[in-house]
């Protein structure tokens, strides 16, 4: 029999699993690669720049085709247990023929990592992208922190605190921003997270990120708590006096909505390239 803690438990997995709303999430991830793989064989980029001392401080950096553009960081998602940067170069070619520079950030899974290492991690990624700005054709003023999923949380987390990265602004999509529901769920099975980190990792109570704005977006084919938790991080923002912008794309799910980033024919992107100016 079912017992009232086992219906919680598979209630809680199930609403941390975006595949149970998406259309075609095996179909998007394998368009992720294949974009990604395109985008490296086709640009000119400098594959595996080391931004840090561990072996999985490396990113791809697609310079802008005029110096002193906007640089985009993407980091992407994955429940920090999968994917990579390799899959994560999707969006360069929109954005560099937007006017933009990119970039895609790895930062090593879980087990082998702990999630406090990812953050760290990030952290060095956009400092070190934001230092070396004008090697990489952008400003230092432009760079622009953008991720996905567990991507969106570790960069708001990255850019908050005393150790927080400046940003001119975030574009976060489908973030996970409160941690508490994770603990105990299949999520956590890989990361081992107690009530205590889960809070000290939760950028809806580390305070909110020097950015200058921020958007946040989530696709129309969301679970229920992927969509609560994008209200109360937008809220927590807007009391703390930060510039937010909400958007719900239509015809969108978890997945297929960072292949939005940079196509100007969708909501999604003409909001991103509102916020580099480009």
């Amino acid at each position: 029999m079912t017992t009232e803690a086992g219906r919680e438990r598979a209630n809680q997995d199930r609403e941390l699993s975006p595949s149970t709303t998406a259309r075609d999430a095996a179909g998007t991830l394998a368009a992720y690669r294949t974009l990604s793989d395109s985008a490296r064989a086709t640009l000119a980029h400098r594959a595996d720049v080391a931004y840090g001392p561990h072996p999985a401080e490396r990113l791809h950096h697609f310079p802008p085709r005029r110096p002193g553009s906007p640089l985009l960081v993407f980091v992407h998602g994955g429940h920090w247990q999968e994917s990579s940067k390799e899959d994560a170069c999707f969006a360069a070619p929109a954005l560099l023929a937007a006017g933009a520079g990119f970039v895609a950030l790895g930062y090593g899974l879980a087990p082998a990592r702990r999630l406090p290492e990812m953050a760290a991690s990030v952290r060095r990624g956009l400092a070190f992208v934001r230092e070396h700005a004008a090697e990489l054709g952008g400003r230092s003023d432009a760079v622009y922190g953008a991720g996905s999923s567990a991507g969106a949380h570790l960069v708001a987390l990255a850019t908050t605190g005393p150790e927080g990265v400046p940003l001119a602004g975030l574009v976060l999509l489908s973030g996970l921003y409160d941690l508490d529901p994770v603990v105990g769920s299949y999520v956590d099975e890989a990361l081992g997270l107690t009530p205590a980190e889960a809070r000290a990792l939760s950028p809806l109570h580390t305070g909110p990120p020097y950015a200058e704005r921020v958007l946040l977006a989530l696709g129309e084919h969301e679970t229920a708590e992927y969509a609560r938790q994008q209200r109360e991080y937008a809220e927590a923002l807007r009391t703390a006096g930060r510039p937010v912008a909400e958007l719900v794309a239509a015809d969108r799910d978890h997945f297929d909505l960072p292949l939005d980033l940079g196509d100007p024919s969708t909501p999604l992107g003409r909001a991103v390239l509102g916020q580099l100016g480009v």
